[in-house]
């Protein structure tokens, strides 16, 4: 690559004020790799010999890691992907994906990108959510890990390859593994076998049809906590286009290790710690399959810090609330932007980590629908209260949607409203089946160009972005509207509060009141306490809490989002057991649909318990 053509690649962009000197060139101008496969190829072309990938078996063995370079991926990609077109993998056709992170997996999910469409599935969903998902992505082969990795995911590919007829069954081995793999139990009309072996006897060799930037690159499932998760389908274009806006930010490209512990199935995994460093010739160190589930990591960190020189991260708050705990053994001046995302970062959190070591967290923003990234911090110059200035080449504005009309409405600077945002970075819609398969469909999610986001918030005229809660979240207090993110927000102002999840509990009178649900450092403050707290700092009387409850932990997706339909299903389940009384022996809430239901058990009068639960808006019935 010539000087200038680096040069237009990557432009001068150090802080908020850069944004419009780099929106004179158009994003067409710049020179992206048309495709995630050409992002690879370019890679190995300029960087050879640089490492590309550094793979840990797990926590314990944080010194065994296992490295390719460039060069080694992208012969791995080659071998893979003639693996899958040899199953009659084509264009369209999606290759489902269902492991934890090893280092098999990273080169699955490119040559699944490469050969056709990767669906990175979690192997946490329950078995039918799986095989649904399968299933909508007319996904005939199947890339899971092996019993070796993870036997609970290997019997549900099993499961999923027989209810859909695949026509193979790949296993993934685990990182490090040695010794012969273990034989695998044949299932009928399925080819089953190792993944490896069989790449190992393909000649290394570029596919000879490539990818273009408008063909379909991934399906990656959302949400996963109430029915059937959604399959968002995005292109090349999308996925380069905010890999390179995320890495558009001069200071990353600095040299320095990128660490990887979020799960493949994630956006973020992908698109932040896969394609951004790509584009940049960035080393990425792997964590191993349980990622930042594996406890012992924590104990390590700082010295694995110090080991490979890592310099960006990506994690939820609570991953950062545990470091800050964690004191620092080593040198860990490499380290200069750790990212933190999926959930509201408790100031709290934010400052006891820049005290104990010398960096500041960086907020960010974005959804799958709109590939990954929306907005983001700039190193170094963080802007407290926001999650970031919006990224080069997206527009994002806050909308009033008319409840009759549906109509959208511009607000001014620094307005609550519904968030929507435009650029090549949208995706191409929700797969829906068609009569020759699957068909992504944006519906009424995108008008215009423009992606409803669901969020609640506000942009200034520098377009940095202000979160208020989600839009379906909002609790409704005898018609008033609720934002449950200023009660959360008060209540993460208190230095014991590690999380804070606010919901509308029913009442009979009012149909909700706002009640919140906190994790604290133990024993650090009461709930009594924290309700104080929080009524003298809620921007007004009708947000104030009614009851504040100290729990384990908020419950979170296994991406790291805040769960809330379980603590909803929690204030409702109180709200029922109270109401009933000695009515019934026992009253339980559960989540159907993400609707909660009371199941009422051993009541001697159910004319008595009708009674009682007549006034909220509750379903329920007998156990």
């Amino acid at each position: 690559m010539t000087t200038q053509a680096a040069d237009l690649l990557w432009p001068e962009a150090y802080g908020p004020e850069d944004l419009e000197a780099i929106e004179a060139v158009p994003l067409a101008e710049r020179g992206l790799p048309v495709s995630t496969y050409a992002a690879l190829a370019r890679a190995a072309e300029l960087w050879p010999d640089r490492t590309a990938a550094i793979c840990l078996p797990d926590a314990e063995r944080w010194e065994e890691p296992s490295g390719r370079t460039f060069a080694e991926l992208l012969a791995d990609v080659h071998r893979a992907a003639a693996v899958l077109a040899g199953f009659q993998v084509r264009r369209r056709n999606a290759v489902a994906l269902l492991s934890p992170n090893c280092e098999e997996l990273l080169t699955a999910v490119l040559a699944a990108e490469t050969a056709g469409i990767a669906a990175p599935i979690n192997p946490g969903l329950a078995s039918e959510h799986v095989v649904e998902l399968v299933r909508l992505a007319s996904a005939r082969v199947i890339v899971a890990a092996g019993p070796e990795l993870d036997p609970a995911a290997w019997e549900v590919a099993r499961e999923a390859a027989q209810a859909v007829s695949a026509v193979a069954l790949l296993a993934l081995r685990p990182t490090g593994a040695d010794g012969a793999a273990p034989a695998l139990a044949p299932l009928e009309g399925v080819e089953v076998g190792y993944l490896a072996d069989l790449a190992a006897h393909v000649h290394d060799g570029a596919p000879t049809t490539l990818p273009e930037a408008d063909d379909l690159a991934s399906y990656i499932h959302t949400g996963g906590t109430t029915g059937t998760p959604k399959l968002a389908a995005r292109t090349h274009g999308s996925e380069v286009a905010n890999a390179w806006m995320i890495a558009s930010a001069s200071e990353l490209g600095q040299d320095g290790v990128v660490f990887a512990a979020l799960p493949l199935f994630h956006t973020n995994a992908l698109i932040v710690t896969v394609l951004a460093p790509l584009l940049r010739g960035q080393p990425v160190l792997w964590a191993g399959p349980l990622g930042y589930r594996d406890l012992p990591l924590y104990g390590v960190f700082w010295r694995m810090v110090e080991r490979y020189k890592i310099a960006l991260m990506s994690g939820v708050p609570t991953v950062y609330a545990v470091l800050a705990q964690v004191p620092v053994d080593a040198d860990i001046s490499s380290l200069r932007l750790p990212i933190v995302g999926a959930a509201p970062l408790p100031p709290s959190v934010a400052e006891q980590f820049h005290s104990v070591t010398g960096v500041e967290l960086s907020e960010g923003y974005g959804l799958t629908e709109g590939t990954c990234a929306t907005a983001r911090d700039w190193p170094g110059a963080p802007r407290r209260g926001t999650v970031g200035q919006r990224l080069p080449y997206q527009e994002v504005r806050a909308v009033r949607v008319d409840e009759v009309t549906g109509a959208w409405e511009d607000l001014a600077p620094g307005e609550v409203g519904t968030l929507v945002i435009r650029g090549p970075n949208v995706f191409a819609g929700y797969l829906r089946p068609g009569p020759g398969g699957p068909v992504p469909d944006p519906g009424d999610k995108v008008r215009d160009g423009w992606l409803d986001t669901g969020d609640l918030g506000a942009v200034d005229e520098e377009g940095f972005v202000r979160l208020a809660g989600r839009a379906k979240d909002l609790i409704i207090r005898g018609g008033h509207n609720i934002d449950p993110a200023v009660i959360e927000d008060a209540l993460l102002e208190h230095e014991a509060v590690l999380g804070a999840g606010a919901v509308g509990r029913p009442d009979a009178h009012s149909g909700e009141v706002p009640v919140a649900y906190v994790q604290v450092v133990p024993g650090a403050v009461t709930e009594d306490e924290l309700l104080a707290w929080a009524a003298d700092r809620v921007p007004e009387r009708a947000a104030a809490p009614k009851l504040v409850e100290i729990i384990d932990e908020i419950p979170l997706t296994l991406v790291g989002k805040p769960f809330k339909p379980e603590l909803r299903r929690r204030a409702a389940e109180r709200a029922a057991r109270e109401a009933i009384g000695s009515a019934a022996a026992e009253v339980t809430g559960v989540l159907e649909d993400g609707a909660v239901v009371i199941e009422v058990d051993g009541a001697a009068d159910l004319g008595a318990v009708e009674d009682a639960l007549a006034p909220f808006a509750l379903s329920w019935r007998v156990a």
